[in-house]
């Protein structure tokens, strides 16, 4: 009912306003001569000039879903709110107009690519193997992203809802046919995220291997321009906004923060939305839940030889002015500043960004160590270790949301407008896991004693994700 008052308001009022409704509604009739199909399609390179648009259209996609992703896990408390108003919190709502920009940027990077596939390669003379595996793949990172970060959504538009596991099933399908044009290494791990958050144990440790095999410290990166957009909203946050200080990380985190930094006027910090670190993360706990240590410690010690050639920027961060100025208020505590801060009772976690440069990995960086690793034994203690370090390696990555079990909601104007869709429906209130809901208030809570440079979190969430790891919706494997 509630649908069809708000079809008939609307009708109503355009109506109203003409009294040729065709007209209101029809905009083909409006014609760009410098712009339009036929400039592209059937053009020579037009395939490989579209890539470069899908690639755009995936840099869009990540600046909707990082910033929510980030703000809704442990990572980063927004002091600000200059970006989103609720996800901090977890508030997750419908009428958030953040639901429906993520959820039609993963929607319009599905859409280009399958465009690609059906009318700009074809009409290419120049349209290759290599180009048209891109475009499978980037249509099945539509369905990954929106496994991921939805519980259900439709894969084509006013169509029915997939759910979140249908969605990695697709995605999986597109990564093969991708793979069968052209092997790539991150073909290979898209398809082992697809079957880790499925919980295929044999699937993810055989495309985790295979990804490897191919390429031992590969990266796949989507790049920013800094001059003609999209520039990178995440780093702006975390970085070039300076003494607003959107985001702060979590005290555990200090040392990987800022990871997007300023690069030049025209470049902007890329996002390394897959790399090698992902497929010995995945060996690592699939050893774990088979009661194999040596084989976990032994993917660990092959990370942490990957993390050794990743890129570490020196960067002045000292503008930061931390504490800032609401430092010491109810709202924005004061937080750890110095090197000699201990936090949780451990040392060299914290950055002291007034004396002088700092040092920060720009793709991965980790806290674990050759001891740590050394000292596992088979029990939760090791699955715990292993869930802190994915954590330091996907900070800022939006990985850390997908394995709280968290997933975002389908806004009310899809569900108002796709008649396959009513409130109420799967996928249109959130998801968030008894276990999460309990703690979200205290997520990035932290207590800081500047006189005795301690700092203390409020919980610890790989503590809590590991009791909870027979629940559906954490650690997969388990």
């Amino acid at each position: 009912m509630k649908k069809i008052s708000l079809y008939i308001i609307a009708i109503g009022l355009l109506i109203g306003c003409t009294d040729n409704l065709k007209d209101a509604t029809d905009f083909t009739s409006v014609e760009n001569p410098n712009l339009s199909e036929g400039t592209v399609v059937g053009q020579p390179n037009s395939s490989n000039i579209w890539r470069a648009g899908i690639e755009r259209q995936m840099a869009n996609a990540l600046n909707e879903i990082l910033i929510l992703a980030e703000l809704g896990s442990d990572n980063y408390v927004n002091t600000q709110t200059f970006y989103s108003q609720f996800l901090d919190q977890l508030e997750i709502r419908n009428d958030d107009p953040d639901m429906e920009d993520t959820y039609f940027d993963i929607a319009r990077l599905r859409e280009m690519a399958k465009f690609g596939l059906e009318t700009v390669g074809p009409g290419d003379v120049e349209y290759n193997a290599t180009t048209e595996a891109d475009y499978h793949f980037f249509e099945g990172m539509s369905y990954l992203l929106s496994g991921m970060y939805f519980s259900f959504v439709p894969q084509e538009e006013g169509g029915p809802t997939f759910s979140s596991s249908e969605n990695y099933n697709t995605a999986i399908a597109s990564f093969d046919v991708a793979l069968g044009l052209n092997p790539k290494a991150e073909y290979h791990l898209a398809k082992a995220r697809a079957y880790y958050y499925l919980g295929n144990q044999a699937e993810a440790v055989s495309s985790a291997n295979a990804a490897i095999g191919l390429d031992s410290d590969f990266t796949r990166f989507t790049e920013f321009d800094e001059q003609n957009l999209p520039a990178n909203t995440l780093e702006s946050a975390l970085f070039e906004r300076a003494t607003f200080d959107d985001f702060q990380p979590l005290p555990t985190l200090d040392f990987l923060d800022p990871k997007y930094s300023f690069v030049d006027a025209e470049n902007d910090a890329p996002v390394h939305f897959l790399k090698a670190e992902e497929a010995y993360l995945i060996l690592a706990e699939a050893n774990l839940a088979s009661g194999n240590v040596a084989g976990a410690q032994t993917n660990l010690e092959d990370l942490l030889a990957v993390v050794a050639t990743r890129e570490v920027r020196e960067i002045d961060d000292s503008i930061e002015g931390r504490p800032d100025a609401s430092a010491n208020s109810d709202n924005f505590p004061a937080r750890p500043s110095v090197a000699a801060d201990m936090v949780n009772g451990r040392a060299g976690l914290v950055l002291d960004r007034q004396a002088g440069d700092v040092m920060v990995p720009s793709v991965s960086g980790t806290s674990l160590t050759q001891a740590e690793i050394d000292a596992m034994v088979n029990d939760d203690a090791a699955l715990e270790l292993l869930h802190r370090t994915r954590q330091e390696i996907f900070i800022a990555e939006g990985i850390r949301f997908v394995d709280m079990g968290v997933k975002l909601v389908i806004h009310q104007n899809e569900f108002l407008q796709n008649p396959n869709i009513n409130e109420g429906d799967p996928g249109t209130s959130a998801v968030i896991p008894s276990f999460i809901d309990a703690v979200k208030a205290n997520l990035d809570a932290i207590t800081y004693d500047a006189g005795t440079n301690t700092a203390t979190t409020a919980i610890d969430l790989n503590e809590i994700l590991v009791a909870n790891k027979s629940a559906a919706e954490v650690l997969p494997f388990h």
